[in-house]
């Protein structure tokens, strides 16, 4: 039981992130200096292994849940931060578009010219939208592709109310530009609300953050005043599964806490 949670934890921690997967789903071949990189999950594991012989089995399992849920909010953050990249980066690309269709250019020729100034999922999804232009099809279709293709990154819900609008133009013979502009808006709206949002919420993370730090202070209060918790939680026995326990409990509050601070994010 103890040899299957050391490893379970190793595996969290060594887990692929949404980059990774990507990689794996497009089946990119790897590069040479990829290829040396030593297996995470090995490395993980041996470490894991190593903390439970030097520190104790309840030491090393409690570490390795601590690490897990760090790094796990971390990606979490790293998701958001490239997510509100790619909004913004959208954005802009809509802008481009919007102007190039104002002078008088081909719907293609603008996605073509906004997919060159931008990056990301939004080149890429201009690019596509695009090549149906120019093929006689429909950009909207191929905006609802890349988007569909694109949906784990989260932009996938802003590339489809684009489409819409571009659907509804081609739909009902409206202004592409106007429909555009008023898409664009929306989502810049949308932006401004998930920001004010998330600096409401901003209080209630730093409180999570500061109420799962409270254990760890009580214990080193305890630890200056003579009363030897450490001893108790490192010694083994019922202090181990009170450590390992107590650990779980704070990560669950914290994992809890980002959850319905997304929920009402979104």
């Amino acid at each position: 039981m103890t040899v299957s949670a050391l490893c379970l934890a190793g595996a969290v921690l060594a887990a692929p992130g949404a980059d990774a997967r990507r990689r794996l789903e497009r089946r990119e071949v790897a590069s040479p200096a990829t290829l040396r990189r030593p297996n995470r999950v090995l490395c993980a594991v041996v470490v894991a292994s190593a903390g439970a012989i030097l520190i104790g089995v309840g030491a090393a399992v409690a570490v390795a849940v601590a690490a897990a849920t760090i790094v796990y909010r971390l990606r979490r953050r790293q998701r958001a931060a490239r997510l509100d990249t790619d909004r913004r980066t959208l954005l802009s690309g809509l802008d481009m578009v919007i102007a190039e269709l104002h002078v008088g250019a081909h719907p293609a020729d603008a996605c073509d010219t906004a997919a060159r100034e931008t990056t990301g999922p939004t080149s890429a999804s201009l690019r596509v939208a695009a090549a149906r232009a120019r093929l006689g099809g429909s950009a909207s279709d191929g905006l609802r592709g890349a988007a569909s293709e694109f949906e784990a990154e989260g932009i996938g819900e802003s590339l489809v109310r684009v489409a819409d609008a571009w659907s509804v133009s081609d739909r009902h013979g409206l202004a592409l530009a106007e429909l555009l502009s008023a898409a664009r808006s929306d989502l810049a709206a949308r932006m401004r609300i998930r920001t004010r949002t998330d600096a409401g919420l901003a209080g209630a993370r730093a409180t999570a953050t500061v109420l799962a730090a409270l254990p760890v202070l009580g214990v080193a209060l305890g630890q200056l005043m003579g009363a030897a918790p450490l001893t108790t939680l490192l010694g083994g026995g019922l202090g181990a599964v009170l450590l390992v326990l107590g650990t779980v409990l704070v990560c669950a509050g914290l994992l809890w806490t980002d959850r319905i601070a997304d929920r009402v994010g979104r």
